[in-house]
């Protein structure tokens, strides 16, 4: 569909936050276009806004991304302000990706229903969409800034499977965000394409693409595939998912070549391992 090489972003290891600024530093200096991070509540990982605020800071022209931010975790008014202000004291560079999460202990642990996650979601676009274009934010108070760097938010990505997840990219997004292999991320980005025109979206939706790496000598591989069993441990499927883990270079381009064939925009090159020699390794090959 499109021979049109796409971007490529990184997505960052959580396992040590002090080692974030090296890599973040060594992506800006490079070819990636972007900076990605997951989040989670119940889990020794840092938590997304305050990582990308610090690295937006020591970095000057990579986007950063949060893939995906759960949303429904946090208080509606509050994350308004905060993609706001990061989105506007980064000129822009802010991408929010959000998501309803799969864990119920995120959830327990900040008193949401697990059961009404995709609801909750939903009415916080809602209303972050109208703070964001500087309205009131009703029942007497007022609106909230300050203002993002771009009239009505910062670009909004969606990641999910399910068919409401894909359809709310056609009504509040910009993007899909999908955590798939290219045999499975084509059948959802025809279906996000297929929801954005009949919302009568103009243009076309910007499809970002995720794939788990890991590049270097035996230690760093084996310490990628550690930490992303540990990480994927909940689902029961940690083997099949660590199994998935490129680790060549001729894998990771030919990965990047298939995405690219179903009209990705983007690639995140999503690294567990701690090792940032990653970075310049990844940009050898690009």
């Amino acid at each position: 569909m499109n021979n049109v090489a796409p971007n490529v972003g990184l997505g960052l290891p959580i396992g040590d936050p002090a080692t974030l600024l090296t890599w973040a530093r060594r992506a800006d200096a490079g070819p990636f276009s972007t900076l990605g991070l997951l989040d989670r509540l119940v889990y020794d990982n840092p938590e997304p806004l305050v990582a990308l605020s610090v690295l937006a800071g020591a970095t000057t022209r990579i986007r950063v991304q949060t893939e995906v931010l759960l949303a429904p975790l946090r208080d509606t008014a509050l994350l308004a302000k905060q993609a706001a202000t990061l989105d506007r004291m980064t000129g822009g560079r802010l991408v929010l990706g959000l998501g309803i999460g799969g864990r119920d202990d995120d959830h327990h642990a900040t008193g949401t229903d697990p059961r009404t996650r995709g609801r909750r979601l939903d009415e916080q676009m809602a209303l972050m969409c109208r703070l964001w274009w500087g309205e009131s934010y009703g029942d007497g108070v007022g609106p909230i800034g300050p203002a993002p760097a771009r009239p009505g938010g910062p670009e909004i990505l969606f990641g999910g499977f399910k068919p409401a997840a894909l359809e709310r990219v056609a009504r509040w997004g910009d993007g899909f965000l999908a955590a798939a292999p290219p045999s499975w991320a084509g059948g959802l980005f025809d279906t996000v394409r297929g929801l954005w025109k009949e919302y009568g979206r103009d243009g076309e939706p910007r499809l970002v693409a995720q794939v788990n790496v890991a590049l270097g000598p035996r230690d760093v591989l084996d310490d990628a595939r550690a930490r992303m069993h540990a990480y994927y441990a909940f689902t029961g499927t940690a083997d099949r998912m660590v199994a998935g883990l490129l680790t060549t270079p001729a894998e990771i381009r030919t990965a990047i070549a298939a995405f690219a064939d179903l009209g990705a925009d983007e690639v995140m090159l999503y690294c567990h391992g701690l090792d940032p020699d990653q970075v310049d390794r990844l940009a050898e090959i690009m």
